[in-house]
């Protein structure tokens, strides 16, 4: 009961408009997955149906005599194609709505400055994928959905190795976080933890929205540990031990392994998925489309279209698998940090664009961390069941 009450008086906090509007801004979230995916589908028609696809592999071909290089050419008409055709629903999403809710704090030219850089990324990112992929349908037809099951899940390990040095600075300015309380108290943590805190970052998320994070990002020799400014300006010094903590968590617990352990394992029932529906579709509808095979790089299309809605499917078990790691990762913090009330309260501040207290089967379906209500809930029982502070704990404060 004790428990139940300390956690009601913090869910309270959150009441009127604000508790409105934190709904209507997740709860319009649903929709966007559903109408997302249809306006991906109503894109990759298009660039079927009017041969467009088909026109940019022939503009490939005649680009290069190497069969292997016409899939990366292919990559960078396909992906800017893309990107135009879904521009008014991205804007809409990505920019007005923010705007509305009071989220983003972008200009518009600042906005589509970083649109453009990812549109860079994707068409770099594509063309070596699609080079992969496409060798390795050619080089082994009746396996190739496990060969590139395997390719792909190397890219994102390889991606996961990468981003913090190479990609994150593309759209935020990383500095040493400076000297002080809150630099001591991560670096402690992170000691106690073993995990590496030579190098711990700031950067500047404020510039793009209103948003808190942090991280532990990386692997092997990129490991690195940052934070945002929004975190650092608008937490408390126990608000922030209980994040980094969390993350924390994270390194120590492997997560970032297991994670693209599980992906690799998503991604092999997605491609043995596209191996026996892709020949079949392209059969009934290949000549009109102006596709030859699955090894033609104007499949792209069909591909993506069919990987958007397996991942809408399978979206549910993705949520739940994070979902888990998260809820291992808050344990994790709270036994480091000690700091279940700072847990509870930046776990309140999270609402502005987290539905605080959802259903059990809408969390289940929508959730890929734990609400509010569990994470403040989690921290009430934690602070019941360690009224006196372990040992461990002292030596970080």
């Amino acid at each position: 009961m004790e428990v139940e009450a300390a956690t009601r008086a913090y869910l309270d906090t959150l009441q009127g408009t604000a508790r409105a509007t934190s709904d209507a801004y997740f709860e319009g979230g649903y929709w966007l997955l559903i109408w997302g995916t249809l306006v991906t589908l109503l894109a990759k028609w298009l660039m079927l149906r009017t041969g467009l696809s088909a026109r940019f592999r022939d503009w490939a071909e005649r680009a290069t005599p190497r069969r292997w290089l016409v899939p990366a050419l292919y990559a960078a008409p396909y992906a800017v194609a893309s990107a135009l055709i879904v521009f008014p629903w991205s804007f809409y999403t990505g920019f007005v709505r923010e705007k509305r809710y009071d989220l983003m704090s972008q200009s518009l030219a600042g906005w589509l400055g970083q649109q453009a850089i990812g549109l860079g990324i994707a068409v770099a990112v594509g063309a070596l994928l699609m080079t992969v992929i496409f060798a390795v349908i050619r080089r082994a037809p009746r396996r190739w959905w496990l060969w590139g099951a395997a390719a792909l899940a190397l890219f994102t390990s390889l991606g996961t190795l990468i981003a913090p040095v190479f990609i994150a600075p593309l759209f935020n300015t990383y500095a040493e976080l400076p000297a002080g309380p809150v630099r001591d108290r991560i670096v402690a943590m992170a000691r106690a933890s073993h995990v590496p805190a030579a190098h711990i970052y700031l950067f500047d998320q404020s510039r793009q929205d209103k948003r808190i994070s942090a991280n532990v990002s990386g692997l092997g020799p990129t490991i690195r540990i940052s934070l945002n400014d929004n975190l650092l300006n608008q937490a408390s010094e126990a608000e922030t031990a209980a994040v980094m903590a969390h993350e924390l968590g994270h390194y120590v617990l492997g997560h970032a392994w297991q994670l693209i352990g599980l992906l690799a394992l998503v991604f092999l029932a997605g491609f043995w998925l596209l191996y026996r529906l892709a020949p079949a579709i392209l059969a009934r509808w290949g000549g009109t489309w102006g596709v030859r095979d699955v090894g033609d790089p104007a499949v792209a299309p069909l591909f993506s279209a069919l990987a958007v809605v397996f991942f809408l499917v399978m979206m549910p078990v993705m949520n739940t698998l994070v979902r888990a790691q998260e809820s291992q990762a808050d344990l994790f913090g709270l036994a480091t940090a000690c700091e279940p009330d700072g847990f509870a309260s930046i776990a309140m501040k999270l609402s502005d664009y987290r539905k605080i207290e959802p259903g059990r089967i809408e969390e289940f379906l929508f959730f890929d961390h734990p609400s509010g209500a569990t994470r403040v809930r989690m921290a009430m029982q934690w602070k019941a069941d360690n009224r006196v502070r372990p040992a461990t704990c002292s030596p970080l404060r």
